[in-house]
Parts: structure tokens; sequence; C-alpha cells
């Protein structure tokens, strides 16, 4: 099936009009002799929300993987705060990385950790100069932002599913990054906490000014979400717009995620 790439600028004025966060040239990335991604190319705008929808194994992990350079491209460019990632040092690259938050799927916190634990840890690592009294007032202020103060002292394992998710989410803001990744945010979350997270993507962008990727399945979180979408189909662009691009899609590839 012949690829519908339809790039839609949105609703945030010409796309030449707006600074890009994140521009991937032409990214191809294979393990051995499977190729996952074939020359794939999108923009993340700043104060852009993009969704990127796709199958298992269409390679979007593998494309935000790429990004922080976690895994070295093997074809392409990747330009990310006008810092292109592959020339990058391991100092450069370190206090790029530093500017770039990660909601992993699973959360990852420390489980040996208390919740003010967990989110001193970064602070104390990239916001050195900071003194204890600012750092608990910016442990407050996260914990606040996902509603979570009463649980400042409480072990992950005394957490549910979705206030893990919450915390997570206010261990990685925590630091103020400029650009958000998230891996799957609402995955194993009953559809009430999806949508609680899917609000709090959007007051994080809008409180911190952060432009984001968020890796999906979850078509309610893509709608509640999203500026604009791409799907990955075969390990390229397949279709690019808003969500109604998508929504009144008559392709079969496209219909099938909208079941």
């Amino acid at each position: 099936m012949a690829p519908v790439t339809q790039p839609v600028p949105g609703d945030r004025g010409p796309a030449d009009s707006r600074k890009e966060a994140v521009a991937i040239n032409g990214l191809v990335k294979g393990f051995g002799s499977q190729e996952v991604l074939k020359g794939v190319s999108l923009n993340l705008y700043e104060g852009e929300n993009l969704a990127i929808l796709g199958k298992s194994g269409s390679g979007k992990s593998v494309l935000i993987q790429c990004i922080v350079r976690l895994l070295d491209p093997d074809a392409g460019t990747i330009t990310v705060l006008g810092e292109n990632v592959e020339t990058l040092n391991s100092d450069g690259l370190g206090e790029l990385r530093k500017k770039i938050g990660f909601l992993f799927q699973s959360g990852a916190l420390y489980d040996s950790m208390t919740v003010r634990e967990n989110l001193e840890f970064p602070l104390r690592r990239i916001r050195r100069s900071l003194t204890q009294e600012q750092r608990d007032a910016k442990i407050k202020e996260v914990l606040d932002h996902v509603g979570l103060y009463e649980a400042i002292d409480k072990m992950p394992s005394q957490l549910s599913g979705g206030m893990l998710k919450r915390i997570s989410l206010a261990r990685t803001i925590v630091v103020d990054p400029v650009i958000m990744l998230y891996d799957e945010p609402t995955t194993g979350l009953d559809p009430v906490t999806s949508d609680e997270i899917s609000v709090l993507i959007n007051d994080s962008r809008k409180k911190y000014k952060t432009s984001s990727i968020i890796i999906t399945h979850d078509i309610a979180c893509a709608r509640a979400t999203a500026d604009r979408m791409i799907m990955l189909l075969d390990g390229k662009v397949y279709l690019e717009g808003t969500f109604e691009t998508f929504e009144n899609s008559t392709d079969g590839a496209i219909k099938a995620f909208f079941k």
C-alpha cells in the first residue's frame, strides 16, 4: 500500500513560521538484518505536543531513543534544540540530555527511595546550584502539580499504578526540561486514570512551556493531547496531520487504529 503522507501544519500557524525543537531527516536504524526505521523525517515544533502512533515493532520507541542517542542511527540527521546530536561529545550530549525529560513506560522509580528521595536525586545531579530550601520548594511544586504532595514520604511499593505514573512525571519535570518524551504514558492504566495523565501532559506543557513527543497506542490520549499526529508504518512516516485528519481517513491502515 502506498504511503498517504499529508503534512498538516495544525492550529499553530504556518509550519515555516515555527521554530523546530527537534528536526529529524532521513533517519535509518536497523538491528542486524532487520531495518526498523527506513528514512524517517519529522519535526517537533516549540510548544507543540506531537503524538506518534504505530503498531508494535514500527520503530516508535527506537525513534525517541535515537533522539537522546541511547541508540546511534545508521544514517540520517537529528537536530535537537539546534544541536546536531551525532556530532556531540560526551560532555555536550550530557548537557543536552539535561534539557530533555524522558517518561519511561515503566515509570522507572527507584524502589529503595521514598518519593521525596526519588525527586531529589535528579535535582542534586542536574540542578547542583540549588540550596536545600530551593530543592524542597521545587519538590513541593511538582508534587502539587501532579496532586500527590501527601505521598512525599511514601515508598513506590505503597503507590498505585496511576500514582506511580504521576510521581514519575513529577520526577521528570522537576529539573525543568525543555523537551518531554513520553513513551506510552497511559499503558496499563484504567480509562479514568489515563484521562488524568492526559490532562497532566497538557497542564505540564502549559505550565513548564515544554515541547513534547508522545508515543502512544491510546487513541483517547492522542485525541486529548496532540496538536499534530504522525503514524509510522513499515519503518516510514505513513500519515501526518491533525487528529481530525486521522479520524476522517478512509485508509484501512488508519481506520484500524480507530476501531
